[in-house]
């Protein structure tokens, strides 16, 4: 991964062999304090959905990742940086907790920039990209079978944007700019072409 600063990137890892990350609130809760631990420092959120065996971020870059940091033998910018330490960090407490041991996430977590021009297919803006991702996302749950409604599925930002919940770690205003959130007429609605969708699957 190598993010550019104020960009928006889609930014997912599952489990290994598609094993389940989250078996309780709790972890669900660790995962979160961690990603604001490590991750809201360099960048903000735009949406994210926990799934039990994958995660969902939509992620505004900050000027903070024009730096480079040495990390051991590594030259790294700090976004990268922190959501490998978030991977990693998870993955030994999850592994401690369940007196486990072994891989816990996919090898690389994969990052899609949604606004640098030269990766945008002809036909479509930065606004469909990040609109069509911010829909996925939090439609995420629904589609897996998790519930009926995405206002049901506690684990991700839509509660926040529905207006359901006071506090988040998201950021409505980027969202108002890159995706097109409404606060006063908000609901989850399909990309008009559902053929962007392919590119977050």
């Amino acid at each position: 991964m190598k993010f550019e600063p104020h960009h928006i990137y889609y930014v997912f890892n599952q489990g290994n062999n598609r094993q389940q990350l989250f078996l309780s609130d709790n972890d669900y809760q660790t995962f979160l304090n961690y990603t604001i631990k490590l991750v809201l420092t360099h960048a903000e959120i735009l949406a994210y959905s926990l799934m039990p065996n994958h995660f969902h971020f939509q992620l505004h870059a900050k000027s903070s990742c024009d730096l480079i940091i040495k990390q051991g033998a590594l030259n790294i910018e700090p976004l990268t940086n922190g959501i490998r330490k978030l991977i990693s960090g998870y993955a030994r407490i999850f592994n401690t907790r369940y007196e486990r041991s072994g891989s816990l996430f996919r090898q690389k977590t994969k990052a899609k920039c949604l606004t640098l021009e030269n990766i945008l297919a002809p036909n479509y803006s930065q606004f469909d990209y990040c609109s069509t991702c911010f829909y996925y996302v939090h439609a995420n749950a629904v589609a897996a079978g998790l519930v009926l409604k995405p206002e049901d599925w506690k684990w991700s930002s839509y509660a926040y944007y529905a207006g359901l919940i006071k506090n988040s770690i998201c950021n409505k205003r980027l969202a108002e700019e890159f995706c097109g959130y409404n606060e006063r007429d908000f609901k989850l609605t399909p990309p008009d072409d559902d053929s962007l969708l392919k590119f977050f699957l």
